[in-house]
């Protein structure tokens, strides 16, 4: 096992915490072409770019703000090519993701509605606990060879 510090500046606070990882990494893997992972990647780069866009609008109290960082990231994000991922993606892992755009749709929703910068903050604390939970849960390889599913992979989808 790797000992890993983390030291995280918290306000004049400096918090130091030793995390153990393991050498070898359980998560389930997901084989899929280099375009596929990159699809993947970019939306995952958005989301968290538009994440940090949140924190910031609710940080000055802009929650016009929070609501235009928000939407972007709702489930209009899915419609721009995804056809090739469900083949390789495992079902729970795209009820996952679309859960996630649900969750920024009514995040901007309730910001424009609601005015509540507590209630966004709690909404997107259980969306990024989420992410957090697949992170844990996948990791993506790279594969040159046309992917093609077997019959464990056909019974973890439906």
């Amino acid at each position: 096992m790797k000992k890993i510090s983390v030291i995280a500046a918290m306000g004049l606070c400096l918090v130091a915490t030793a995390v153990m990882a393991s050498d070898s990494d359980e998560r389930r893997v997901l084989l899929m072409t280099e375009m596929q992972r990159n699809h993947i990647l970019v939306e995952m780069r958005a989301l968290l770019a538009g994440t940090q866009n949140i924190l910031h609008a609710l940080a000055v109290d802009d929650m016009a703000a929070v609501a235009r960082h928000a939407r972007p990231l709702g489930t209009g994000m899915t419609h721009k090519g995804e056809d090739h991922l469900q083949a390789v993606l495992p079902k729970e892992f795209m009820q996952l993701g679309m859960s996630v755009h649900k969750d920024f749709d009514q995040i901007a929703t309730d910001a424009e509605s609601l005015k509540n910068s507590r209630h966004t903050l709690k909404q997107l604390s259980q969306s990024i606990n989420k992410c957090v939970a697949c992170h844990a849960a996948y990791q993506i390889r790279i594969t040159s060879q046309p992917i093609k599913l077997d019959a464990q992979s056909i019974q973890h989808k439906h």
